[in-house]
């Protein structure tokens, strides 16, 4: 929930327990907390497109606003005003203030100039840094690398943060690898080489306007060619300089390509990817994975029982021809393997397509790629 609808008076007393309203944010961290999901949360507003502006507002007093977000941390972490103990640990200050420039008619996302937003932003981490040394205290979910506008707000921090948080959509995933290198590459020239980098905004779009650019990306989220974006840019992510990537969204919004925002319960195609990248996350250590032909995208991870491979084949062109893969691996341990192999295209939803036996430390198989699919190779030792 945002600030606003958190603390609504903003003339009220913030270490009052009554000047709070957490009855909905209280129920939605509740369902996080039940899906089995860590909380990572945004202290500040969400966009607002319409014409009069609520929560992106600067606050009347910056400092006052530091404490109410204080309290929401106390209330959610030190079980204040009749709170919890949820250990949420990233707490990320305000959302794309960086997206309307301080001349613009209608700003979205701050109502402010720039340099206001620096001060806010550095009395909030510096209050809230004193309060929790702990915790991590970050953002500012830039929605752009731009970087006279971040070199504007890190001359005059004075506090340091504990993350950097910024948002890229694009129609490539090599686009959004190029902004994983160059954000690291950012953040190591201005000293902050221990601060971890996180990617907590991204999806296939190919533009927001023309509407109709924004209509065909939206209907591509939903479908297969964006499952074949997520999985092609989670597995080239993998090797990339990122310490969080964070796909938006799992809501029931437009941009949900996870789940059907009319039944929930039933999974898009762009809830396999996930499912797949999964399988590998749970064997524990990631191994070195290339592809020598473009286009196709590829990660793996082993455990002490076996190991697990994904591939995926995303082109933007739609017309863009099947590809037949081979798949090696090395060093795959001596003892004898049952391998399965799963596949997600038009058709199929992670079905289970082959199994093989395997033994010795190589193994060597090939794959019909569609384009828009991705293959989950899954071996255990017998």
């Amino acid at each position: 929930m945002d600030v606003t609808g958190i603390f609504p008076d903003f003339d009220a007393d913030p270490y009052d327990p009554e000047s709070y309203d957490f009855q909905l944010t209280d129920e939605y961290l509740k369902v996080i907390s039940l899906a089995g999901t860590k909380v990572f949360y945004r202290l500040g507003s969400k966009i607002e497109h319409w014409s009069k502006k609520y929560g992106t507002l600067p606050p009347k007093d910056f400092q006052k606003w530091a404490v109410i977000c204080e309290h929401i941390i106390r209330h959610y972490n030190e079980g204040w005003a009749n709170g919890f103990s949820m250990g949420i640990e990233y707490w990320e200050v305000w959302n794309e203030a960086d997206l309307d420039g301080d001349d613009a008619a209608n700003k979205r996302t701050w109502g402010g100039t720039a340099k206001a937003f620096y001060e806010l932003f550095d009395v909030t981490v510096s209050h809230l840094k004193t309060c929790f040394p702990h915790l991590k205290i970050g953002g500012p979910a830039v929605c752009s690398l731009n970087e006279k506008w971040l070199n504007g707000l890190f001359e005059r921090l004075t506090a340091p943060i504990d993350f950097f948080s910024w948002h890229i959509y694009a129609r490539e995933p090599e686009a959004i690898f190029d902004a994983m290198r160059r954000a690291r590459r950012y953040l190591d020239e201005k000293g902050m080489k221990d601060v971890p980098s996180i990617l907590n905004e991204w999806n296939y779009v190919t533009g927001f306007a023309p509407a109709s650019e924004w209509y065909y990306s939206r209907k591509m989220e939903k479908g297969i060619k964006g499952a074949a974006f997520i999985g092609a840019v989670m597995c080239g992510g993998q090797y990339e300089p990122l310490d969080m990537l964070m796909y938006y969204d799992a809501r029931p919004c437009g941009m949900n390509g996870m789940f059907d925002t009319d039944f929930p319960s039933e999974p898009l195609k762009g809830y396999y990817p996930f499912v797949m990248f999964n399988e590998l996350y749970k064997l524990g250590t990631a191994v070195k994975a290339e592809a020598d032909c473009g286009r196709i995208y590829a990660c793996a991870a082993r455990g002490e029982k076996g190991f697990a491979a994904m591939a995926v084949h995303f082109d933007d062109d739609d017309e863009a021809a099947a590809r037949q893969v081979k798949l090696s691996v090395r060093n795959a341990g001596t003892g004898k393997k049952k391998i399965k192999m799963y596949l997600l295209d038009r058709d199929n939803d992670m079905r289970l397509m082959r199994e093989e036996k395997a033994e010795g430390e190589t193994w060597e198989t090939e794959l019909d790629m569609p384009l828009f699919s991705a293959w989950l190779i899954r071996a255990e030792e017998e």
